[in-house]
């Protein structure tokens, strides 16, 4: 505890508070409201490297990534009030529904013109109570400690996610001392539950009575750091499994029991699986209808367990036979010393078959060289080979971050950062950035389509101010893909609005100092790669790639998570 007297500003105390929480990086934009903390911000540039992102937008982005990097860590924004707050609100909802730990600091009016329309005045409060774990409005400089430290607390801990503090003009300039205290509880709030021992017990008795067990995890696994429990689980047990968008990387790729991912645009035997097991354990996950297909038929053959640190997913929308309200890493501990060893050879062979039509119809003609014009898995592949699969790889939403989810490969955990719940384009650019600021000595590859490039694009300011080695591969065939695809299937091929004409991305690069290569040929493209990895200075490599390509498999709206098609015409059938 600080015991000193002095006066200190509410601002200074906010300086304090974030230096005593460990904060060394914010990411933000001033404004008026704000002013004074920015002032004094000014004498803790020893202590506090903030980064000048070029739209508010970019600092929720960036702060999402850096904390994704930083395994729990909450990442931190410093806005104005009004626009600078609004432009946070996409940001914080994605942080909401993927579990990223932030603490949004925004200005606000004072608090004696709260409430009379005065210039650059917002609820902020009213508009994130519903995409916030907590928000609040600091109108006193004597209360500046106490939220900050509650803040880092609730973002942090649990399940984690995003707090806002509104942070008035008069308490930013009032006089107020320094007593501050990291915040170790709070009353009705239980981060850490205790599984209890009876859902352990009959979770052990589901498990080893299972002849066909399959496991679905998802980013809990990384939020809790259960990756070795994750993977010790399945060795004992011998149970396949299969990853969820978020949950990737969590198992190495060349994991003996992983499978794949699931979902729409997942890998043809984790789904398959997932309604023919007899016990599917879920972990860290939360039945996305991405992952579940039409929920009336999803694995309705099977016991379900369902464990998950937020005990309001448990349930929620697949019923469960045992439900496990605790962290992942404490309850995988607690099943693999309780239950005996196993192995299920036969069942994980089964689906041998289904990897190798889906290998032989869709992941060899994307991945491969072959005619025609270069498609992006081929692209994908490439980089997973020059890397060698060490990447962080960073995507941006729709055909790009599907092609990067199916074709990266990873060796190490937290390395597929992406919009998940959200699916927010111009997420990658950004979120590239914020990873690279936490971990600059990590090779970091950002996957991004023409169309999300272009809303974040001027964070390639960002990029050259901080002189970051991020590596940007933008697959540009044109078209807004993912639309373009749906409108194709599903839409009579009434192109609606998804055409585009981009500009000279290789002039736009030379304007912020960036290093650039464009790709049309196949014989082109490892080389480009090879050269873009090779060095730690940032790069855009533009890869002219198939303008009418289909991201497959594909398991359509409205079906079952077992109804996939290989390619346009095509259906897998028994095992066909």
């Amino acid at each position: 505890m600080n015991d000193s007297s002095k006066k200190i500003t509410g601002s200074e105390a906010l300086m304090n508070a974030l230096v005593a929480e460990g904060v060394d990086t914010i990411f933000g934009y001033p404004g008026g409201a704000i002013m004074p903390v920015y002032d004094k911000l000014y004498d803790y540039s020893d202590r506090l490297h903030h980064i000048l992102v070029r739209h508010e937008q970019g600092a929720i982005h960036a702060a999402q990534g850096y904390a994704r990097a930083q395994k729990g860590k909450p990442g931190v924004v410093l806005v104005t009030s009004g626009p600078g707050a609004t432009n946070v609100i996409t940001g914080i909802t994605d942080a909401m529904m993927d579990s990223t730990p932030l603490v949004i600091i925004a200005g606000q009016v004072a608090a004696s013109a709260l409430g009379t329309d005065a210039f650059q005045e917002t609820d902020l409060l009213g508009l994130t109570m519903a995409i916030t774990k907590w928000n609040y409005q600091i109108r006193r400089p004597e209360d500046v400690e106490w939220a900050v430290a509650r803040a880092f607390y609730i973002a942090s801990t649990g399940r984690p996610g995003p707090v806002v503090l509104d942070f008035t003009k008069n308490a930013q300039v009032g006089l107020t001392e320094s007593h501050f205290e990291r915040c170790l509880s709070i009353d009705s709030y239980n981060p850490n539950p205790v599984p209890r021992e009876q859902s352990i017990e009959e979770a052990v008795k589901l498990i080893n009575a299972a002849r066909k067990p399959f496991v679905v995890y998802g980013h809990g696994i990384e939020l809790s750091g259960a990756e070795k429990e994750l993977a010790a689980f399945l060795d004992k047990g011998g149970i396949p499994a299969g990853s969820t968008l978020l949950g990737l990387s969590a198992l190495p790729s060349d994991n003996k029991h992983y499978k794949g991912m699931l979902g729409m645009h997942g890998n043809v035997a984790p789904n398959l699986m997932t309604n023919a097991c007899d016990l599917l354990i879920a972990v860290g996950m939360r039945f996305d209808d991405r992952v579940t297909g039409t929920v009336s038929t999803y694995a309705r053959q099977a016991k379900v367990i369902h464990i998950d640190i937020d005990t309001a997913e448990i349930g929620k929308i697949i019923p469960v036979n045992v439900g496990i309200w605790g962290d992942a890493k404490h309850v995988l501990q607690e099943l693999i010393d309780r239950m005996a060893p196993a192995s299920h050879d036969e069942w994980e062979a089964s689906f041998d078959n289904a990897d190798q039509v889906e290998y032989d119809k869709v992941i060899k003609p994307e991945t491969e060289p072959g005619e025609g014009y270069l498609r992006m898995g081929e692209v994908v592949a490439a980089v997973a080979k020059v890397s060698g699969g060490s990447a962080a790889v960073i995507t941006d939403v729709g055909q790009n971050q599907m092609m990067a989810a199916r074709y990266s490969r990873f060796n190490q955990t937290d390395s597929l950062i992406t919009s998940g719940g959200l699916g927010t384009m111009g997420f990658g650019l950004p979120a590239a950035v914020g990873y690279k600021v936490a971990q600059p000595d990590r090779q970091v590859c950002l996957f991004v389509g023409d169309g999300g490039l272009q809303m974040t694009m001027q964070e390639l300011g960002t990029i050259m101010q901080e002189k970051l080695g991020v590596k940007i591969v933008l697959m540009n065939n044109n078209w807004l893909g993912n639309v373009r695809q749906w409108q194709e299937m599903f839409f009579d091929a009434r192109y609606s609005q998804t055409r585009m004409l981009n500009p000279d991305y290789m002039a736009i690069a030379g304007a912020y100092g960036i290093k650039s290569r464009i790709v049309e040929s196949r014989e082109d493209l490892l080389p480009a790669v090879q050269e873009m990895l090779s060095d730690d200075k940032p790069y855009l490599l533009e890869v002219h790639v198939e303008e009418e390509e289909l991201v497959m498999p594909m398991v359509p709206p409205g079906k079952g998570i077992d109804e996939i098609m290989l390619n346009g015409n095509e259906w897998y059938e028994n095992g066909k």
